[in-house]
């Protein structure tokens, strides 16, 4: 059986933290951008946090598995 979990969880999140795709925090001329596809540095940096830990939390802390077969 494998654990597909770790897979799944990380797509999903680097999917939805994309900076640009859905949201950018901080954005260019606001707070919060919504859609716009552009990117900064900043965001970027501020997206790989939040991703590192939501990742962290959803695989270490609560334990999520999925498993096949």
């Amino acid at each position: 059986m494998a654990d597909w979990g770790p897979v799944v969880i990380s797509v999903l999140l680097f999917m939805l933290l994309s900076p640009g795709l859905l949201f950018q925090l901080p954005g260019k001329t606001k707070v919060i951008d919504f859609g716009n596809m552009q990117t900064s540095g900043t965001s970027i940096l501020v997206h790989t946090v939040i991703f590192f830990c939501l990742v962290t939390i959803l695989l270490v802390a609560v334990g999520v598995h999925i498993y096949t077969g």
